[in-house]
């Protein structure tokens, strides 16, 4: 069996029809740069996740960056992120005028740790990006009390947890401003590069959308970028965002599943779905010390991994310069070594989960000086048949 880390294509089929229309209409109207596609997806994003205003944009990286300069940051200024997440979310300070301040994860959830948060708080500070990583919310109550208590702004990073709710509530209604990423693989995927900012503030929406069109097209009040989303995005949003709770339903059950048949297999540390936090799993990210020799033996089983991320932030080339030591961020250092993301997708069968589980249990639990003569089929009657199945094939 083969199982790609994601099925883009198994998705496409279950809505091609409405899909294929909606692409045409797009060539039909001459609709390719924003337009009413564009117009009416970041209405229903907006009303989706219960905000005043979307601003819609090329891509999820330019949507943190036009946050950032909407919110005026200055040379000098400091902003405290997580050491633990794609460099989008750090190098868009650095291109913004400001100051990158890395902070450990919170060992449990890979989420950042409020608690360095408040000790790496300076005069310097004006803000916070934290990043829902990996579809897991952040600690946002903490969070918020900490930004409240020193005066500070949040940008809340969302790019991979679409729909996720802490205490209840969506992601990226808690802080001034939140950004998306709707790049394909995402929990809400366009089929090329988009992106959003949303918030509350109409002022601060109004001055994104200029700031993004050239400065305001016609008049250029200002130095802008060109940041737009492009029709035939808005137009597949459209159509997949009606989906999107019962994909995430369906992202939560191949967790729990996940979760039921990789119970105390070998050193495995499956995901933690910290209290009141509700997790959409974008990536389903286990941790083990063994993590490289299973990566192979599942590629050899026909199984694709992804290392979400092979190096914590601080300890890339980019960021020699702030001259950071493991002992900084113990956490997100750790992780380095032992995270591996394994297939999730809505699409996922019963018998491609049941296959991944077991060959990463065979793997890791596998003894040759105990193991019977009869091979495969010998084992325990506790183990599941796709289980049994997935083990025997393994070569």
């Amino acid at each position: 069996m083969k199982v790609p880390f994601v099925d883009l294509h198994a998705q496409y089929l279950t809505i091609k029809q409405e899909i294929d229309k909606a692409i045409a209409q797009v060539i039909a109207e001459s609709a390719y740069i924003r337009g009413p596609h564009v117009d009416a997806f970041e209405e229903a994003w907006a009303r989706a996740i219960g905000v005043k205003r979307c601003v819609s944009c090329a891509n999820g990286t330019d949507a943190i960056y036009i946050a950032l300069r909407g919110l005026g940051l200055k040379p000098g200024d400091e902003v405290i992120t997580s050491a633990h997440s794609w460099i989008s979310t750090s190098e868009t300070i650095t291109q913004a005028g400001g100051r990158v301040v890395f902070c450990d994860t919170d060992e449990a959830t890979f989420t950042i740790d409020p608690a360095d948060i408040e000790r790496k708080i300076t005069p310097a500070t004006v803000g916070i990006i934290p990043v829902h990583l990996y579809g897991q919310p952040a600690d946002m109550g903490a969070i918020m009390a900490i930004a409240k208590k020193h005066n500070l702004w949040v940008l809340e990073d969302c790019a991979q947890a679409h729909l996720a709710k802490y205490s209840g509530q969506f992601v990226g209604t808690f802080g001034k401003l939140a950004t998306f990423s709707f790049y394909p693989g995402k929990n809400l995927g366009a089929y090329g590069d988009a992106g959003c900012v949303v918030t509350n503030d109409d002022r601060l929406a109004d001055w994104m959308t200029t700031f993004a069109r050239h400065g305001g097209k016609g008049d250029h009040v200002m130095e802008g970028i060109n940041s737009r989303m492009d029709g035939f995005q808005g137009a597949v949003l459209n159509v997949k965002l009606p989906r999107l709770p019962a994909w995430t339903k369906a992202r939560q059950r191949i967790a729990a599943k996940y979760d039921e048949l990789l119970e105390d297999v070998g050193d495995i540390r499956k995901p933690e779905a910290a209290a009141g936090r509700e997790h959409v799993y974008h990536l389903y990210v286990i941790r083990t010390e063994k993590r490289d020799a299973l990566r192979k033996r599942l590629t050899r089983a026909a199984i694709s991994t992804v290392l979400n991320y092979p190096r914590a932030l601080p300890f890339y080339p980019a960021y020699a310069y702030l001259g950071h030591v493991p002992e900084d961020f113990p956490a997100a250092y750790a992780n380095q070594s032992r995270i591996l993301s394994i297939p999730i997708y809505p699409e996922m069968t019963d018998e491609t989960i049941e296959y991944v589980a077991g060959q990463i249990t065979t793997a890791l639990n596998y003894r040759p000086e105990t193991r019977p003569s009869g091979g495969a089929s010998q084992m325990p009657n506790t183990v599941g048949k796709s289980t049994k199945r997935a083990i025997a094939t393994w070569s």
